[in-house]
């Protein structure tokens, strides 16, 4: 029997986006329910944005609250940059689901909840003393509570199911309700199931008909209660043809284009590790695109069977999270010595060690910047969206073939698992950049380390007559590539390989929201992108005199990035770590950038960036030398000195 009690409610008819959280056991298939709901959403032509959050445990113990896994999304009939702040509808599977979740909901809003897994038990393992469906926990939002358990178990009654196989079927149930609140089709969930249980026909008929029965339910709650169907509209699109990507599969995708665009086969060298194995799943199912995977027995053999595959002529690519990295940093120091192209992606995750392996953090810029011994300078690029990780992959690709030097793409937890819509490119449309290999000496004598218009050295496949050459860790002489140990040589070769670096061609940092100058400059990389920008654009629709600028090119920074920071008053840099790129500002720009940091594990929101902003136009006195944090009331300094 469905319970409600009555809250001010808000009212989602009139709303352009909705963000919805699914919130469960780990064992509940919250991910699985959220990625199809996220399926059917982009087949309805709504922009979207997830975030994925569930815990490090394989699994964790039931019913406990460090063993909630949630699926958020925010989608609507507008531009969406974020999963959203506060959820307008979370539902919940348990008791731990609701008590880590509720205080994101919004006052007002909507919280599902399954009556049937509120047992003593279930309150005890998620420490509540009163179940709060008996006080007045859930006052302040509008409720629908229903045993989906028994409803789930009456609805797959005719399968023969065994009770715990029934009860699998719960999040098909909750679906079938999200869908019709929607106004989702089923018929592409129901032929997925069919195609996924192909081998399994009972199980598929069994989920059919709990997602069916959810579907049913809310037809006949709208008649005898407040639960109503909401629409919104296709967002106003290009025309052309999108799908939902996550970052990993846009990595692996453009990390393939990239080979193509070069015209090389791809060689691909990885390790395990979370949330970059995505990756690795992902490049195995491309081998028609000439990509070689290898699952190495560690992270070092990993990168140095790329650098391996690089020196015999394909593109080695090896891809880690922070504690891999770390161990990777000696070869990498090797392909930065020895001058081979190769790609490496790091998907960030809470640190340090093995840290929070499931959470997002962006705390991994030193280590990309500066993270290897002696001076071994290395180009880094941060995507900052699922889709634009595409594109990222792409110029790491190009700069390090035509610049003959290892490349970081800095991804994130975040990215790595959100998915957006993304509009498949024309392949006609990207101009290629063929790599060359040296197959005969310029002049009389082969000089392997003799370096053309852009400061690198040729690439000369093994084996190519007449052309052997030394190659190796130990310091080379200009030119000839001879070990030579001697201070003036090992000086120019550092200069060399810096210069390299420091002369990558890269464009002009641009403004994506606001004027070129002006009071406050919002600065972000990476997957702060969609907050920063929504929280810019909400203080610019006030009057306020605020830009964003979002960095792409960590390493070497735009050349016109100082003068364009020193057109404003202040800066601010929003960076899921303690202040990394905001020391590289100061260091590269002598500009007082102030650091709005995070390190919760969780994005930005919205309404974090906003705040900060807020400072610097609310006539709070300044704490000079002050850091900005999240819900600290601070003001930083103006850059250049006081206002």
């Amino acid at each position: 029997m469905a319970t409600q009690k009555a809250a001010p409610r808000s009212d989602l008819s009139q709303q352009d986006a909705i963000t919805v959280r699914f919130a469960g056991d780990s064992g509940d298939g919250m991910q699985l329910t959220g990625g199809q709901f996220t399926l059917s959403t982009a087949l309805a032509g709504n922009d979207l944005a997830t975030f994925p959050d569930f815990p490090a445990e394989i699994r964790a113990p039931q019913g406990t609250l460090f063993g909630v896994s949630a699926f958020q999304i925010n989608f609507g009939a507008r531009e969406v940059d974020t999963a959203g702040d506060t959820p307008d509808v979370l539902v919940a599977m348990n008791p731990a689901a609701l008590k880590t979740n509720l205080p994101a909901l919004k006052p007002g809003g909507l919280v599902i909840i399954d009556t049937g897994e509120f047992t003593k038990r279930n309150l005890d393992k998620a420490k509540y003393d009163v179940s709060p469906l008996e006080d007045d926990t859930l006052a302040k939002y509008d409720t629908l509570q229903l045993d989906i358990s028994d409803m789930t178990l009456e609805a797959v009654k005719p399968f023969g199911l065994g009770k715990k196989e029934a009860l699998r079927c719960k999040n098909m149930w909750t679906l079938g309700l999200a869908l019709w609140m929607f106004d989702r089709p089923r018929e592409p969930l129901q032929n997925w199931l069919r195609e996924k249980f192909a081998k399994k026909p009972d199980i598929a008929d069994a989920n059919i008909a709990a997602l069916d029965a959810g579907h049913a339910y809310g037809e006949t709650a709208e008649l005898a209660g407040p639960l109503q169907q909401v629409h919104l509209d296709p967002v106003p699109t290009a025309p052309g043809l999108y799908r939902t990507v996550t970052g990993a599969e846009a990595i692996s995708l453009g990390l393939v284009a990239g080979a193509r665009l070069l015209r090389l086969p791809m060689f691909f060298g990885g390790y395990p590790i979370t949330p970059a194995s995505a990756i690795l799943h992902h490049l195995a199912k491309l081998k028609e695109f000439n990509v070689t995977t290898f699952q190495a027995e560690d992270e070092i053999a990993a990168i140095c069977a790329a650098i391996g595959a690089s020196y015999a002529g394909s593109l080695g690519v090896t891809s880690s999270s922070g504690p891999g990295i770390a161990l990777k940093g000696e070869a990498m120091g090797l392909g930065i010595m020895t001058e081979l192209p190769l790609v490496i992606i790091n998907s960030q995750r809470g640190g340090p060690s093995t840290g929070l392996p499931t959470k997002t953090e962006q705390s991994d810029l030193y280590q990309a910047v500066y993270g290897r011994n002696g001076d071994a300078p290395m180009p880094v690029i941060a995507a900052r969206s699922p889709g634009d990780a595409f594109e990222c992959a792409i110029e790491a690709c190009r700069i390090a073939v035509q610049y003959m030097t290892p490349v970081m793409l800095l991804t994130d937890g975040y990215i790595a698992n959100a998915s957006e819509p993304w509009q498949v490119p024309d392949p006609d449309s990207f101009e290629r950049f063929p790599a060359e290999f040296l197959t005969e000496p310029r002049g009389e004598q082969l000089l392997p380390y003799k370096r053309n218009e852009r400061g690198a050295r040729p690439w000369i496949k093994p084996g190519t007559p007449g052309m052997m050459h030394r190659i190796g860790g130990i310091e080379k002489a200009a030119d000839t590539g001879h070990i030579d140990y001697s201070p003036d040589n090992h000086q120019l070769m550092t200069d060399l390989r810096q210069n390299k670096i420091l002369g990558v061609d890269i464009p002009d940092q641009d403004v994506c929201l606001g004027e070129s100058s002006g009071t406050l400059a919002v600065v972000g990389w990476g997957s702060s992108y969609g907050p920063i920008h929504q929280g810019v654009k909400r203080a610019i629709a006030k009057g306020l005199s605020v830009s964003h600028i979002h960095v792409r090119h960590i390493w070497p920074l735009p050349g016109n990035l100082g003068d364009l920071l020193r057109g404003f008053d202040h800066v601010l840099v929003p960076e899921m770590n303690t202040g990394q790129f905001k020391t590289v500002l100061r260091d590269q720009y002598l500009v007082d950038a102030q650091p709005l940091t995070k390190t919760s594990g969780q994005p930005f929101a919205i309404a974090e960036i906003e705040d900060a902003i807020g400072k610097y136009f609310d006539g709070i006195p300044d704490n000079e030398g002050g850091q900005v944090a999240v819900n600290e009331q601070q003001l930083p300094s103006p850059v250049g000195g006081d206002e």
